[in-house]
């Protein structure tokens, strides 16, 4: 008799193959070795796999707004280029010295007027 818990977490091959894809794709020159690539992918694969059988454990309980939470906590979103240039102006707008991290903050601003329709 076999038992189901705990399941293996294990990435399947068509995963493991796209994942060599994507290393292959790199520029030689600046990629990582090929180990310490699919180790970084895979511990990652695994770190999402576990966050959505815990999410789906706590949607099935009836815990759904705590699932999405626990979600938004352990996996948030990068913030958008247009809040990186508000962030960049308002650091901007309330220091006297420009030239110490503005200039960093004016290139992400330019970038998110750039991407604007006139």
């Amino acid at each position: 008799m076999t038992q189901d818990y705990p399941k293996p977490i294990a990435p399947p091959p068509e995963v493991i193959g796209e994942w060599w894809i994507a290393w292959d794709a790199l520029d030689e020159s600046g990629r990582p070795r090929l180990e310490d690539f699919i180790a970084a992918r895979a511990a990652q694969w695994g770190a999402d796999q576990e966050l959505e059988a815990c999410c789906e454990w706590l949607d099935r309980e009836g815990w759904s707004g705590e699932s999405r939470q626990l979600r938004a906590a352990r996996r948030p979103k990068p913030p958008s280029l247009k809040e990186q240039a508000l962030e960049g102006l308002t650091r901007i707008e309330s220091t006297n010295d420009f030239f110490s991290n503005q200039m960093k903050d004016l290139a992400t601003i330019r970038r998110a007027l750039e991407q604007l329709d006139d």
